[in-house]
């Protein structure tokens, strides 16, 4: 017992980078600790997974939750990272959780979070955005009085601030600019239909609605859904993330076109690598930046008592023009 709360001790003040002497102060609640340190010390039990003392069980630690779909799209560890950086400066520590497929349930994150007493939770890409699947879990966090925030649209009345990308601006850019290049034939290639950000894209799509293409967010979505497309004669394609996109170029090349000769493919996100494929992709690039930042200044103004109003701040996309799209012939 003696041997493990040595070393408790040692690994907590290691992490902190403060004596044990320190810690151990601050465990047994005794005054002349910052609050700065102390907050710490907190922190690093949860991080390193040991029980907080019973006395300083309910206080929640300087911990957030950021809940995350499969990492395969890139843009979610470049959100992650411009999330994680800022929760840094603002004294918390990010807890990743990645949802998979057949791993943990995004439900089952949230009850680890509340067991951890986490300060508060930032979700991307979540069940909230989809019109079928489970919500309970969000209403125990509104339940308990947890600050959450919702990264891009959600259905509605779930009550948590949201920072958004404009869909409707993201389809009007893209729209514009492949009808600018002369193609009259445009396809969309979206998620499934409860999918509320692919809903939006399509309220604000101009174009036939025969050209519109339902799939799941994968290459292979974005492959099958272009070669349908192909086959009504689309020559150029707007797709709902840049993974749909790069599997319709795939789709594209396997149907025996040329990109961007014979048909033109906008994708929608814009991650940094989207520079090195082949043709690099015309996309929409959502701000990520300032999206991230603001989510975290808004849980942070809530995990203060700051009172935020449960609405929508919508930030404008911006087109980037590369080599996936060319005048049609």
């Amino acid at each position: 017992m003696l041997a493990r709360m040595t070393r408790r001790l040692a690994e907590v003040a290691k992490y902190v980078g403060v004596s044990e002497a320190t810690v151990s102060r601050v465990l047994n609640g005794r005054p002349g600790i910052s609050d700065t340190t102390r907050n710490a010390v907190l922190t690093a039990l949860d991080v390193l997974g040991y029980e907080r003392p019973v006395k300083l069980r309910g206080e929640r630690a300087r911990l957030v939750g950021l809940v995350l779909p499969e990492l395969q799209n890139p843009i979610f560890p470049a959100f992650a990272e411009v999330v994680a950086g800022a929760l840094s400066k603002k004294g918390f520590t990010p807890v990743l959780c990645t949802r998979t497929t057949d791993g943990v349930a995004e439900a089952d994150y949230v009850d680890m979070l509340l067991d951890q007493h986490v300060s508060g939770v930032i979700f991307a890409g979540g069940n909230y955005a989809q019109a079928d699947a489970d919500h309970d879990h969000y209403r125990r966090l509104l339940q308990r009085g947890l600050p959450a925030i919702l990264v891009n649209a959600s259905i509605e009345g779930l009550g948590f601030p949201r920072v958004s990308a404009d869909d409707s601006v993201a389809v009007e850019q893209a729209y514009g600019h492949l009808t600018s290049l002369g193609h009259e034939r445009i396809g969309l290639i979206l998620g499934p239909r409860d999918h509320q950000p692919s809903q939006r894209k399509l309220d604000a799509f101009k174009g036939d609605p025969q050209l519109v293409e339902r799939t799941i967010f994968s290459m292979e979505g974005g492959h099958s859904a272009a070669a349908r497309l192909v086959d009504r004669g689309a020559t150029g394609l707007i797709c709902a993330s840049d993974v749909l996109a790069l599997g319709a170029v795939r789709g594209a090349r396997r149907a025996g076109l040329k990109v961007p000769s014979d048909i033109s493919i906008v994708g929608y996100d814009d991650s940094s690598v989207m520079t090195c494929t082949d043709p690099p992709l015309t996309t929409i690039r959502q701000p990520i930046e300032a999206m991230g930042q603001a989510a975290v200044a808004l849980l942070v103004a809530e995990i203060a008592g700051s009172p935020v109003v449960a609405d929508e701040l919508l930030f404008d996309p911006e087109l980037v023009v590369r080599g996936s799209t060319a005048s049609a012939h």
